[in-house]
C-alpha cells in the first residue's frame, strides 16, 4: 500500500503501536480506494469538478485535512503521510465524514511532488512539520532548498503555500529560505500575520499540546 522512492530518505517514526481494528479494516477496505497513483498523474483526472487542488505535507492524524475537505467539498485535497498510525487515523476521520474529494499517500511528500505536473497545485500547507531541533539533525528538516524549488514548480502562480510550527528556529530557518527564494513572496506586514492563526486554520490535538519552545507561528507565502 506504500511505495517510497529509492531516491528518498524519509526521517521520524513510520509505526507505533499496533492498529485498532477498525483502522486495521479501513487501511485493508478504504485506501485502496483513495491511494494516489504511485506514477506521474494529473490531479484533477481524479476530480474532474474540482475548483482548485491543495496538498497537505505530512498531515498527521489528519484532523486539518478531513476538516477543510469537508469544508471545501468543491476542491480536491491531497495529503502524504508516512506515520502508519496517522494514516489510520486519517481514514477513520473521512470515513466518519463520508467524504470523497480527498486522495492520500502512504510516504514521503516528496514523492507526490515529483508525480505532478507544473502549477498543478493551488495550496500547500506544511503543519507542525518535524522540527528536528537539535542542531546535527537541521538536515533533515522538510523545507530546504530542493523541496522549496520543487514547491516553486508545483504551485501555479498566485498559490499559497502555509507554514506552521511552534519552534522559533525552524520558523526562522523557513523565513530566510523562502525569502530567499525569488518565487516565493511572503505576506507578513503586521506582528498578528504571524502570532495568530489564519481564519481558516483547523486546529488539531497535536498543535495544542504545544511541544515546541514557543507559541505557534505562521507563516504565508504567495507563488509568484
Amino acid at each position: 500500500m506504500s511505495l517510497k522512492s529509492k531516491s528518498l530518505r524519509t526521517y521520524g517514526r513510520i509505526k507505533s503501536r499496533s492498529l485498532k481494528p477498525r483502522q486495521a479494516r479501513l487501511f485493508e477496505t478504504r485506501l485502496p480506494d483513495l491511494a494516489l497513483p504511485t506514477a506521474p498523474f494529473e490531479p484533477r483526472a481524479l476530480m474532474p469538478a474540482a475548483t482548485q487542488v491543495w496538498l497537505e505535507a505530512g498531515f498527521g492524524a489528519g484532523e486539518h485535512l478531513a476538516t477543510q475537505a469537508e469544508r471545501n467539498p468543491d476542491v480536491l485535497l491531497l495529503g502524504a503521510e508516512p506515520f502508519v498510525n496517522g494514516l489510520a487515523a486519517c481514514l477513520a476521520h473521512l470515513d466518519d465524514r463520508a467524504l470523497a474529494n480527498v486522495r492520500l499517500h502512504h510516504g514521503d511528500v516528496r514523492a507526490v511532488m515529483s508525480w505532478l505536473p507544473d502549477a498543478s497545485i493551488d495550496r500547500l500547507f506544511i503543519l507542525f512539520p518535524d522540527p528536528w531541533p537539535k542542531a546535527r539533525h537541521a538536515k533533515r528538516r522538510l523545507v530546504e532548498p530542493g523541496f522549496i524549488a520543487e514547491a516553486a514548480r508545483v504551485m501555479r502562480s498566485g498559490a499559497r503555500l502555509r507554514f506552521a510550527t511552534d519552534w522559533a528556529d525552524y520558523a526562522d530557518w523557513t523565513l530566510q529560505r523562502l525569502q530567499r527564494a525569488a518565487d516565493f513572496r511572503w505576506l507578513g506586514e503586521r506582528a498578528d500575520d504571524w502570532r495568530r492563526p489564519p481564519e481558516d486554520h483547523v486546529t488539531t490535538r497535536y498543535e495544542t499540546k504545544r511541544l515546541g519552545d514557543c507559541a505557534p507561528i505562521w507563516l504565508e507565502f504567495e507563488r509568484a
